[in-house]
């Protein structure tokens, strides 16, 4: 068994790695300057292993600097908040976005709730997503 290594950055949950990569320059209509986050809705997203949902509707419920992602099924809603620094990459051509989180972890992650206390769900979600980071695979 090897030792784990250390990642090459800190984990910075509530910045966008690139933020340059929000902006999808073939369509302007795409973009919301306020709140380019809001440009990702229905975007499918693609953990390490596989695709784990999409980006809800509801998005614009929970800060700019966290995605709304549905983990759900056809037949049922489960809806968990990533924070921006776990997006990996964004392909608008395919309309996903690629997080570095596996499945399991984003759908272990800290359910929505419409009704949540936003400084008590912000430290869960960063506690959550901070300790991830160092238990990478």
């Amino acid at each position: 068994m090897t030792a784990m290594q250390p990642h090459p950055f800190p984990f910075a949950p509530w910045m966008w790695r690139d933020a340059v990569a929000l902006f999808d320059n073939r369509n302007e209509a795409v973009v919301d300057h306020d709140r380019p986050d809001v440009g990702l809705v229905g975007y499918e997203v693609e953990a390490v292993d596989g695709r784990i949902g999409k980006v809800d509707d509801a998005n614009a419920r929970v800060p700019a600097d966290c995605l709304l992602v549905d983990t759900g099924t056809w037949l049922t809603s489960h809806q968990v908040v990533l924070p921006v620094g776990a997006v990996a990459g964004i392909d608008h051509g395919e309309r996903r976005v690629h997080v570095d989180r596996t499945r399991e972890q984003v759908k272990n992650a800290p359910e929505y709730d419409a009704d949540f206390d936003a400084d008590e769900f912000r430290a869960r979600l960063g506690e959550y997503y901070t300790e991830s980071y160092r238990t990478a695979p």
